[in-house]
């Protein structure tokens, strides 16, 4: 299984965004993590649209835009003209999540579903037609640097069960790092989100250094 590693630009250098893009690709990233936070669904507030539509000029690589906000259906369309790849959303974050899929699809892009720790999986085998990732939270979504939730590798082998032989992407978001990275792509996971595992040290050699790290513990 051939595992991508997505690093979270929640933990770069905000002050120098099109060079950290620049350097995080050149140290082997395969996708970047866009973590949008509105201050309402997440007590935290990141960036929007414009931010990421600047940001798009730097790399070639995926954008893959998690949507912690609420309502996310109003702002879908910006983020989508902004560059984003694939856009994600929390089922906890609205009444409609499948209409929300339905949006994401409708304008060509590629589409997730996010649930947090202690969200059940019931409910997401009937969005299973309309989603290309399911990402699973393993800390609660608002701030990056947190403690890795040990109990959601349970729910990545049951969400693994579910997809079966589906081509859709398990990605996993919150404290990943070379001591669990192992744990978690056997259980199912092939797409994981690093933040502060990847961008310490703060220079692309600390960075590839760091993704060469994350590999080797799979």
């Amino acid at each position: 299984m051939s595992v991508i590693i997505a690093p979270s630009m929640l933990s770069s250098d905000f002050s120098r965004l099109g060079e950290e893009l620049r350097a995080i690709e050149a140290a082997g990233a395969d996708w970047i993590h866009l973590d949008v936070m509105d201050g309402h669904f997440v007590p935290n507030i990141t960036f929007g649209p414009p931010v990421i539509k600047a940001m798009r000029k730097h790399t070639k690589l995926p954008f893959d835009v998690h949507l912690m906000i609420a309502p996310a259906d109003p702002y879908i369309p910006a983020f989508a003209d902004a560059g984003a790849d694939l856009i994600t959303v929390h089922v906890e974050a609205g009444p409609h999540v499948h209409r929300s899929l339905q949006v994401i699809r409708g304008l060509g892009k590629k589409s997730g579903v996010v649930l947090n720790p202690g969200t059940e999986i019931s409910g997401l085998e009937y969005m299973l037609d309309e989603i290309d990732m399911v990402l699973l939270m393993t800390v609660n979504p608002g701030f990056g640097g947190q403690a890795f939730i040990g109990s959601v590798v349970e729910k990545v082998k049951k969400v693994k069960a579910l997809i079966g032989d589906r081509p859709i992407h398990i990605e996993i978001d919150g404290g990943v790092s070379v001591d669990n990275a192992g744990l978690l792509t056997r259980a199912g996971a092939d797409v994981l989100v690093a933040g502060t595992s990847v961008f310490k040290g703060g220079t692309q050699a600390d960075y590839e250094r760091n993704i060469k790290a994350l590999r080797a513990s799979l």
